[in-house]
């Protein structure tokens, strides 16, 4: 079953779950691009019919291994995640712990981790 772009509700109903605002480069993707399946990463989603990547089950399996709840994570690999904060930066965390890979904004991410295109 293709994935579904989430609407406002749902993406609101996921921070409120969480108890975060999503920064709003984030939210625009997951309006506008969190339905496209590239490379091996599991990008986080919204839509419920996606349990292993749904948002709200991601982030509490990540913050239960430690990580900071402030970091919302939005791709898994290998229990490893990539994490924004609050100021829109995307950061590795390791499941050996943190790490120093971090990425100012979620586009540059896109560009040399998602897509691949550095």
């Amino acid at each position: 079953m293709p994935l579904l772009l989430p609407d406002e509700t749902e993406i609101e109903s996921a921070e409120n779950e969480l108890g975060v605002n999503f920064h709003p480069d984030y939210r625009k993707y997951l309006e506008e691009a969190s339905n496209v399946i590239y490379g091996v990463l599991e990008q986080a989603t919204i839509p419920t019919n996606s349990d292993n990547t749904y948002i709200v089950l991601l982030a509490k399996a990540a913050w239960e291994m430690s990580i900071p709840g402030h970091l919302i994570p939005i791709a898994e690999d290998n229990g490893d995640y990539y994490c924004m904060d609050e100021s829109g930066q995307v950061l590795f965390w390791s499941h050996d712990g943190s790490s120093d890979e971090k990425w100012p904004d979620l586009a540059n991410w896109i560009e040399q981790v998602w897509t691949g295109r550095n």
